[in-house]
C-alpha cells in the first residue's frame, strides 16, 4: 500500500535525518530495510523499540560492516536495491568498501543517499556536528530568538530534518525520476548546510531588497512585527497571532477590541511597540480556552500555542486522523495524503536484527549460507 509500494530501500542505521528520511519513504509504502549492527552502538537517544517513531515501517538486518563477510551480505541487498541511505563522514563507506563506486559495480541503477551536516568536500567537511552547528553556519540560528537575546535552538527541526532529512529524501526521489529516463542510478550528497541555505532563500531574497534587518525579532516574520507574534493568556498560557494581511488583521482588530487606529498603521514600524502592548493588554483578559471560543476557525488567522499532548487531542487533528497510536504511542500519521494510493497504517519499531534470515534468504542466501555468516560474526 502507498504509492511507493515495490521501492527498496537500504538504510544504514544513523541518526537524525536519515531515519526521519527513511521514515517519509517507508510511511508512503517503500521497502525499507535498516542495516543496524549487530551490537547496539548507543547512536542517538536510547529510545525503548515502542517509542522509536522513526523506527518504524521497516526491517531490520543485523549485520557486521567490518567483517568481509557482512560486507559481502550488504552487496548482495544492494543487487536488489533502488535506494541506499547512509550518514557517515565523507570517505568511512568508501573505506568500508560499500561507497558509491563498490555498490555501482554491483547495481548501476542504484541511487546512493549522502546524508553530513557539511558535505562531502570543503574545509569542514570531517568535522564533527550536529544541527545547531549547520543551522548557525547557514544563517538560519542567527535570525531566531528575542531581540537582544540570544539565539534560540528551534529543536533540531531546521537542520536535521528541514535542511537534512527532506532534502535527502526529495533528492532521493528527483534520481529516482531520472533514472526512469536514464536507466542508471546516481550519487545526491545532501548535506544540511546546503539546504538549510536553501530554506533561507526567502529571507536572503528579502535582505536584498531592503526588507529584512539582522536584529532579531525585528522583522515581519521573527516576532518583530506585533500582529505575528505570540501572547500569553489569562491562565499563563500562550496564543499565536498571526494576521499578516491588512484584511486579516483588521478582522483580528475587531475581534479583540484593538483600537482602529492601530489597523491603518499596521505597518508603521514607529507604532509596533505600542502596537504590541495594546494586543498584549487585551490578550490578558481572558484565557487560552476563552480565546480559543472566541477566535479559533475566524479570519483572524490564530491558534492556541498547544504541548504535544495537546495537539494530537485537537478536534482539527481528530477529526484529520492526523495522528496515529501504535503500540500504545501516540505518533504522527503519514504525510502527506493520497487520494488513491493511501498508505498502510505504521508499523513499530522492529527488534535490532528482527529480519536478518527473512530479508537474506529474499536475497538469495539458503540456511547454509546464513549459517557461514553466523559463525564468521557477521551477522545476527
Amino acid at each position: 500500500m502507498g504509492p511507493l509500494r515495490g521501492l527498496r530501500v537500504l538504510e544504514i542505521a544513523a541518526i537524525g535525518p536519515v531515519p526521519m528520511a527513511a521514515t517519509l519513504l517507508a510511511d508512503l509504502g517503500a521497502d525499507v530495510v535498516r542495516v543496524d549492527r549487530p551490537v547496539p552502538s548507543g547512536l542517538g537517544v536510547p529510545l525503548p523499540r515502542r517509542c522509536d517513531v522513526h523506527g518504524r515501517s521497516r526491517r531490520s538486518v543485523a549485520v557486521d560492516l567490518k567483517r568481509p563477510a557482512g560486507v559481502e551480505a550488504l552487496m548482495a541487498l544492494v543487487t536488489g536495491a533502488d535506494v541506499l541511505l547512509e550518514g557517515f563522514r565523507p570517505g568511512v563507506a568508501e573505506r568500508l568498501g560499500i561507497g558509491p563506486s563498490d555498490c555501482r559495480a554491483r547495481n548501476p541503477r542504484l541511487v546512493y543517499g549522502r546524508m553530513t551536516g557539511f558535505g562531502q568536500q570543503g574545509p569542514l567537511a570531517q568535522a564533527a556536528g550536529h544541527d545547531l552547528n549547520y543551522i548557525a553556519l547557514s544563517g538560519a540560528l542567527h535570525a531566531i530568538g528575542p531581540a537582544g537575546g540570544a539565539p534560540v535552538p528551534p529543536l533540531n527541526l531546521v537542520g536535521d530534518y528541514g535542511g537534512g532529512a527532506l532534502y535527502l529524501a526529495f533528492g532521493v526521489m528527483a534520481a529516482l525520476f531520472e533514472r526512469g529516463h536514464s536507466g542508471r542510478g546516481q550519487v545526491v550528497d545532501a548535506a544540511m548546510v546546503d539546504g538549510v541555505a536553501s530554506l533561507m532563500g526567502f529571507f536572503h531574497g528579502l535582505r536584498a531588497a531592503g526588507g529584512w534587518r539582522d536584529e532579531r525579532a525585528s522583522n515581519l516574520l521573527d516576532g518583530g512585527a506585533p500582529f505575528y507574534a505570540t501572547y500569553e493568556t489569562a491562565d499563563g498560557k500562550f496564543v499565536a497571532l498571526a494576521a499578516l494581511e491588512p484584511k486579516f488583521f483588521a478582522d483580528l482588530a475587531h475581534r479583540i477590541d484593538l483600537p482602529a487606529h492601530f489597523v491603518q498603521a499596521q505597518h508603521d514600524r514607529a507604532q509596533w511597540p505600542q502596537m504590541r502592548e495594546a494586543i498584549a493588554e487585551r490578550i490578558r483578559r481572558r484565557t487560552r480556552d476563552e480565546w480559543c471560543a472566541r477566535l479559533e476557525g475566524s479570519d483572524a488567522c490564530f491558534a492556541p500555542v498547544l504541548s504535544l499532548g495537546e495537539a494530537s487531542a485537537h478536534p482539527h487533528a481528530v477529526a484529520r486522523g492526523a495522528y496515529v497510536e501504535v503500540e500504545g504511542v501516540d505518533q504522527p500519521a503519514p504525510a502527506p495524503r493520497f487520494d488513491r494510493s493511501a498508505p498502510a497504517s505504521p508499523r513499530p519499531a522492529p527488534e535490532i536484527g528482527q529480519h536478518t534470515d527473512e530479508v537474506l534468504r529474499e536475497a538469495g542466501f539458503d540456511d547454509e549460507a546464513l549459517g557461514r555468516l553466523r559463525l564468521a560474526g557477521a551477522i545476527r
